[in-house]
């Protein structure tokens, strides 16, 4: 349905969209010197549902917006990707990660500068503006929780395809890919908002390999002052748990189907 060249150009440029909001709520909540500082826990998770929002309504026309290796993933499982493009999209929403991270980090350069401490107040800790991590840290209980977040993500995706005539507004023709109708993504931002706030508690609801893994490696990379670790050992929970949880999903969609 796709050509490669637009799945790469969709990918990366929708992807690097999500996370330059995403990563940008984070910062904005997170740093001093920010006029959204400790906005709080709803601000978040609007932030980044806004962000697949935006994301998603670019790369739709070109790549179906997917952004997320676990939507690709799903899709595939239950049909509707073909499997042969899907290394294609997980290393251009990878690529995409990093891009919108680099640019949440030029944005907030002078708060992120302002860490060093010596413009008042202790540095912070950054990596919980790029990457996910879980209030309690028990690895198994923290990768139910990712795969319990993702399913809640991929299954009404996947679903949401079924729906079409029912109101949700899909345009003839329209290359929207998984969404079905350009209305869909709108819900599926709503969606990320709900699961955000019932379901992101234990560990930031990852959700997304390439949201997480992508800003890591930028965190991992660029001189930001005190930034703290990267926290490798856990890195692979995000990416495992929405994997998993995608698969799951695609499962029981066939299984209904």
């Amino acid at each position: 349905m796709y050509s490669p060249g637009d799945i790469v150009v969709g990918e990366v440029i929708g992807t690097a969209v999500l996370i330059l909001f995403g990563t940008g709520v984070c910062a904005a909540v997170s740093l001093r010197h920010s006029k959204a500082q400790s906005a709080g826990w709803v601000a978040v998770a609007f932030g980044w549902g806004l962000g697949v929002l935006a994301g998603a309504y670019t790369a739709a026309p070109l790549s179906g917006g997917h952004l997320n290796p676990a939507v690709t993933v799903g899709s595939a499982v239950a049909g509707g990707t073909e499997w042969s493009v899907v290394p294609l999209y997980i290393v251009a929403q990878l690529a995409g990660a990093v891009i919108g991270a680099v640019l949440a980090w030029a944005l907030y350069y002078a708060q992120f500068a302002a860490n060093d401490g010596r413009s008042g107040g202790a540095p912070q800790p950054t990596l919980g503006i790029f990457a996910t991590a879980p209030e309690i840290r028990k690895p198994a209980a923290n990768l139910v929780s990712e795969v319990i977040a993702t399913v809640g993500l991929v299954l009404p995706l996947l679903f949401f395809g079924q729906n079409e005539g029912i109101g949700l507004g899909q345009v003839p023709g329209a290359r929207t890919g998984i969404y079905g109708s350009g209305i869909t993504v709108l819900l599926v931002a709503l969606l990320v908002v709900g699961i955000g706030l019932s379901l992101g508690g234990p560990t930031g609801y990852a959700i997304n390999p390439a949201r997480d893994l992508g800003p890591r490696i930028v965190h991992a990379l660029l001189p930001i002052p005190n930034k703290g670790s990267s926290d490798w050992s856990y890195a692979w929970i995000p990416v495992a748990g929405p994997l998993i949880g995608a698969v799951l999903a695609g499962l029981v969609h066939v299984c209904v189907f």
